[in-house]
């Protein structure tokens, strides 16, 4: 076990972690509702330290982030664990295990080290935190990343934005870029199905932001949930308020986990969702898991195509040092060089 940082001890050995938006009090023997970090006799550890339950190289689109080294791969890992209890979860075998699973997980111990060895050794330009929540593994993902650092390797949390401010802070120096899931915009949503609240999110990108964190943004499109035209506005309107240059990504709903019997998001669904994107000044935006359209990259001035996508493959790439090879303008993100 790793003692965790950002965590103060009160009496009774009770301790007050400060990691995320939940800000847990736990007493001793108890865990924090990620289920993953346990009070133990006044100290707090985290289980999962150097035990990745799952070690993928990805394309970096996968993520999704389309304006962040494109046509490169990310070395990703995960451990058990969440501090969401999403019923819409796609990689809920993992995230959602809890306590003595984590404790006891037959996975390799596997360092810092050997992750970054690892993504050098698959010529990996990143390594992406992903699949369940980076910040319930923070210690690993930031002993990792600040290896990576000096690699020359980038570092990617793939989130849904509930860290802390004192988190955020801590990882700065080693984080790159995130793709942050904004999955509703109404409180009682998030309460009642995720388990946790707006506002948190809606700081946490306006504070990545800030910090010059390259940010994307995607949300979940799912029928009778999140799919009003109001709530889609208000995300839109949100998005673009903090720079119109966020690339937002519209996700179609597949049925998973506690969400069997909700029908998969229609075409004409993210195709008004597309709509309300671009009524709301956004400049970028991605329809993501259909086939055959919605995911090149479109200059916002001249409307050329600069990026042409095939699932997860750059078929083409006009975009040259950062601007559009056509008219020149600016084209948000960070892409490598030619």
């Amino acid at each position: 076990m790793k003692e965790a940082f950002l965590y103060e001890k009160l009496d009774n050995k009770a301790v007050h972690c400060r990691l995320c938006a939940h800000q847990c009090l736990i007493r001793d023997g108890a865990y924090g509702i990620c289920g993953v970090r346990q009070n133990s006799d006044g100290v707090f550890y985290s289980l999962v330290y150097g035990k990745p339950i799952a070690c993928n190289v990805d394309p970096v689109e996968k993520k999704p982030l389309y304006h962040f080294l494109p046509g490169s791969f990310s070395l990703s890992i995960a451990t058990r664990g969440c501090n969401f209890r999403c019923g819409f979860c796609q990689n809920w075998e993992i995230s959602q295990s809890r306590k003595e699973e984590a404790a006891r997980q037959d996975v390799r111990d596997c360092p810092p080290e050997a992750i970054v060895a690892a993504a050098v050794k698959n010529k990996c330009g990143s390594i992406s935190y992903t699949y369940t929540e980076p910040t319930i593994y923070f210690e690993y993902a930031y002993e990792t990343a600040r290896l990576a650092k000096d690699k020359g390797l980038y570092n990617i949390f793939v989130t849904n934005g509930y860290m802390s401010k004192d988190a955020l802070e801590m990882i700065r120096p080693f984080l790159d870029a995130a793709n942050v899931d904004l999955k509703f915009f109404r409180d009682s949503s998030y309460r009642k199905v995720c388990g946790g609240s707006l506002q948190p999110v809606l700081d946490t990108i306006a504070l990545m932001k800030k910090m010059g964190v390259w940010v994307e943004v995607t949300t979940l499109v799912i029928p009778g949930q999140n799919d009003s035209t109001e709530e889609l506005r208000d995300i839109a309107r949100f998005i673009a308020g903090v720079d119109r240059d966020i690339p937002w990504h519209i996700s179609r709903f597949y049925p998973n986990y506690q969400m069997q019997d909700i029908e998969p998001t229609s075409e004409p669904v993210l195709k008004r969702t597309q709509e309300i994107g671009i009524s709301a000044g956004l400049n970028f935006i991605y329809v993501g898991n259909v086939y055959g359209w919605g995911d090149d990259t479109i200059c916002p001035s001249c409307k050329k195509l600069l990026i042409r996508r095939k699932v997860f493959d750059i078929l083409e790439n006009k975009v040259e040092n950062g601007a559009c090879s056509y008219c020149g303008r600016t084209i948000a993100g960070v892409f490598r060089k030619k």
